[in-house]
């Protein structure tokens, strides 16, 4: 079983490393006067040759004659005569091409071949992928930047406005500017294969006079070619909260100063009703009189105590004792 597994391996790793195969973004936009990246990666039969054996050759179609780039100038047809260079290295399998100075029929298919050239010798290992070639969507104006920011700014925060603009030119990214001043944080990524992003992020602390003003960004694309979008800009003053916050302020003050005067009441009246008990008390008990220093010798004394005793407790709540009516009387 061994045996057959090794036979097999050495049968069909010739067979795989001779297939020819193209990987390429079948469908791109371009920007008319700006540039292009078609990104493009191969397979060849014979892996680790340098690129001085590699001849990487992109023309239109199946025409082979129509070269659009190729090593010898002299080969590229007079329309693309310039505008073309192979950007990625042939040995690293990478055949991704550039196109500047892009023109309005430049609107493909193109195709890559690739050729193998060990010796000075004409060469039979060559391939074209005319099944994997690029079709070029032609467009006449820049897109438009997308702006992106928060509702409302607050005075004295830092506000933020996001400028962003895709494009299939790498090489030459457009340029963001702002009409205003602030911090800026410039970004670029790749977004999806062969198409890319420019990004950028303005930071500024937003004042009263900002209210109501337009912050535009600028998108100037290689070719000289631009576009811009605007967004207005609302500034929430401070003094605006005033007309909530003052009330809220004056409702909790009253409330606690409310509540403190109704806790000292409710002691003072505590204490002043204590004190009146107490009053009562020592003059009905400890303030001495010519009459009374003999009282409760007798019996009839000792009933009229008991009178008075009773009398105290229905009057009390009137704040006078029973003693003393008696003593009135």
């Amino acid at each position: 079983m061994m045996k057959f597994c090794l036979l097999l391996a050495v049968f069909c790793s010739p067979v795989l490393s001779e297939e020819w195969k193209a990987s390429v973004v079948k469908n791109l936009n371009a920007l008319v006067t700006s540039c292009i990246v078609i990104p493009c990666t191969f397979n060849q039969p014979k892996d680790n040759l340098p690129s001085s054996k590699l001849r990487g050759i992109w023309h239109i179609g199946k025409d082979k004659a129509q070269i659009v780039y190729h090593d010898d100038k002299s080969r590229i047809i007079d329309n693309f005569r310039s505008r073309t260079q192979m950007l990625g290295h042939l040995g690293q399998k990478n055949c991704t091409l550039e196109i500047t100075d892009v023109k309005d029929h430049d609107n493909g298919p193109f195709c890559f071949r690739i050729e193998l050239v060990e010796s000075d010798k004409p060469t039979t290992d060559k391939y074209s992928f005319v099944e994997d070639c690029v079709d070029l969507k032609m467009l006449p104006e820049p897109p438009t930047p997308l702006l992106i920011s928060t509702k409302t700014a607050t005075e004295g925060n830092v506000y933020i406005i996001t400028c962003s603009v895709t494009h299939t030119c790498p090489s030459h990214v457009p340029t963001l500017s702002w009409n205003r001043k602030g911090d800026v944080i410039e970004i670029h990524r790749e977004i999806h294969s062969g198409i890319w992003e420019t990004q950028s992020i303005l930071l500024f602390t937003a004042e009263v006079k900002d209210d109501h003003t337009d912050v535009s960004c600028t998108a100037q694309f290689y070719g000289r070619k631009t576009s811009s979008e605007k967004i207005t800009v609302y500034v929430k003053s401070t003094d605006s909260y005033n007309h909530i916050i003052i009330p809220c302020a004056v409702g909790i003050s009253i409330t606690v100063i409310f509540t403190i005067f109704c806790v000292l009441m409710v002691k003072k009246y505590k204490l002043s009703t204590f004190q009146a008990m107490g009053h009562s008390a020592s003059t009905s008990f400890i303030t001495p009189t010519a009459k009374n220093l003999s009282w409760g010798c007798h019996k009839e004394d000792t009933d009229k105590l008991k009178d008075i005793l009773f009398s105290n407790a229905a009057s009390d709540r009137h704040g006078v004792s029973g003693l003393e009516r008696n003593h009135v009387a």
